[in-house]
């Protein structure tokens, strides 16, 4: 067997499994204990402070935000998160878990996410509790500053380390690699190959670089204007697509409702399992909002706020955007165009049973669903359009992520060597998918979820006392 075999073949295998164990146990576990522990300290922030974060994130809403060197505004820092949150997993990662977990995957992307807004809290208000100044006065924080400060001497050196190492890998290599993948992939779909991967690849690479060299005050610029636009374009379109199959949205949320806690059974056997539903629920709840992965935190030390707990209460409505309107749209207009009534797949399901979902992939889901609305074509360029929005704004706030966490590893003499590799990367993964690399991505995107979750549970009674407005100060030592 040549190297290239053993990688795609033992390799590939193995990474598979240990990522069927993480996302099938490990993560539901941690993800809803950190989501409820978090909840019962802070006496359910998210529903407590639901009010106020809406009123701080529209309070704060501009297209045009101060420009401070190292610095976010609120907002800016929130459409950073977002833009970091809301990727090709909300189209072509919500289509995959319905088609996998059935409609019931997405009543469980609806529980992880309730807990998930009171993590994101915890990961905010820690980021800006914990955040520091860098040599050259510019802001700096994120999970590393906290991780160090909830454990002792090596032990939380270690646990820094491992996180830094596993969120680079992740985010700002190789998942910087399968958004661009999925970037090229479909704008070339949706061209009739006429616009080749490569082309999109240069593209995506030549925006990108020019967002990298403008630093923080660009890449805020950036995100606060197009992810806003870009989400409410997505909305629209999905919410035209419901308004035309009215009479099939109840029957969707029956199914959804139904099917979280019963399997789907057809032609003689079981299609959609409830363990399914519940595990891909979870692994798509985790990937929709990013809620106790580590990465948001990043952009939410930036903002510039009174107390932490502001920060906090703004960030747990990156979560309920990106999950209780993207992604529950996205699985929303699915369910109600092909498993409802005479539905692609429910027609499919019903006279072959699971064999009759070979016929579909989460990749093309989207533009089936769309062409009920447009012809074929418009469909393609539409969900061609939104997903690369989705992917660029994902990249370049994964690459601040990137960058904070190689100049805590290495400094900033590393920052411009790392750029250079993403790119070459990105210009790479335009051109070649490699399973390998998606299953590598997944695997350090969930890895790095173990250093970050154990210092919020460990700081706990800190965000507690956050929350309840008996801590308002900045600043904390580390052990």
């Amino acid at each position: 067997m040549d190297f290239i075999g053993f990688l795609n073949g033992p390799v590939l295998d193995g990474v598979n499994t240990i990522n069927g164990v993480l996302t099938d146990y490990v993560l539901v576990v941690l993800l809803i204990a950190t989501g409820l522990y978090i909840s019962i300290k802070t006496k359910f922030v998210q529903v407590r402070c639901f009010g106020e974060g809406w009123k701080r994130l529209f309070g704060n809403f501009s297209l045009k935000g101060e420009k401070k060197e190292g610095q976010m505004s609120s907002f800016q820092s929130l459409c950073t998160a977002v833009g970091g949150q809301v990727g090709t997993g909300n189209i072509v990662g919500v289509c995959g878990a319905v088609l996998v977990g059935g409609p019931g995957s997405i009543f469980w992307i609806w529980i992880i996410a309730f807990f998930g807004m009171a993590t994101n809290y915890a990961e905010a208000t820690l980021a800006q509790k914990t955040k520091t100044k860098d040599e050259t006065g510019a802001t700096i924080g994120g999970p590393v500053y906290y991780i160090k400060a909830a454990f002792k001497g090596g032990f939380g050196k270690f646990m820094a380390g491992f996180f830094a190492v596993a969120i680079t890998l992740a985010l700002g290599i190789m998942g910087c690699m399968v958004q661009s993948n999925a970037m090229a992939g479909v704008i070339s779909s949706a061209s009739g190959g006429v616009i080749p991967t490569w082309v999109v690849g240069a593209v995506v690479v030549a925006l990108c670089l020019w967002v990298f060299l403008g630093g923080t005050n660009r890449l805020a610029g950036i995100t606060e204007k197009i992810v806003p636009l870009m989400a409410i374009g997505y909305i629209v379109g999905a919410l035209a697509v419901l308004l035309t199959h009215l009479p099939q949205l109840v029957e969707a949320f029956g199914l959804i409702f139904k099917y979280a806690f019963t399997p789907w059974s057809a032609a003689g056997g079981v299609v959609f399992a409830v363990f399914a539903a519940i595990s891909k629920g979870a692994n798509r709840g985790l990937f929709a909002n990013e809620a106790g992965m580590g990465s948001t935190p990043h952009a939410h030390a930036l903002a510039e706020v009174e107390k932490p707990h502001d920060q906090g209460t703004v960030a747990m409505m990156g979560v309920f955007i990106c999950t209780y309107f993207v992604v529950t749209l996205t699985g929303l207009v699915v369910v109600t165009t092909l498993f409802t009534g005479d539905g692609a797949v429910a027609q499919a399901i019903a006279t072959q049973g699971a064999d009759g979902l070979a016929q579909f992939s989460k990749n093309t889901l989207a533009q089936q669903v769309f062409a009920t609305l447009f012809t074929a074509g418009p469909a393609n360029w539409f969900v061609a359009i939104a997903l690369f929005f989705f992917a660029f704004s994902t990249i370049i706030a994964w690459n601040l992520f990137g960058k904070i966490n190689i100049t805590y590893l290495f400094g900033k003499k590393a920052v411009a060597p790392f750029c250079i590799i993403a790119c070459i990367c990105m210009f790479i993964g335009s051109m070649v998918e490699s399973d390998l690399v998606w299953a590598l991505a997944d695997l350090f995107n969930m890895i790095m979820v173990i250093p970050n979750v154990a210092a919020i549970i460990a700081l706990g009674g800190v965000v507690g006392k956050i929350a309840l407005g008996k801590d308002n100060s900045f600043g904390m030592e580390e052990k």
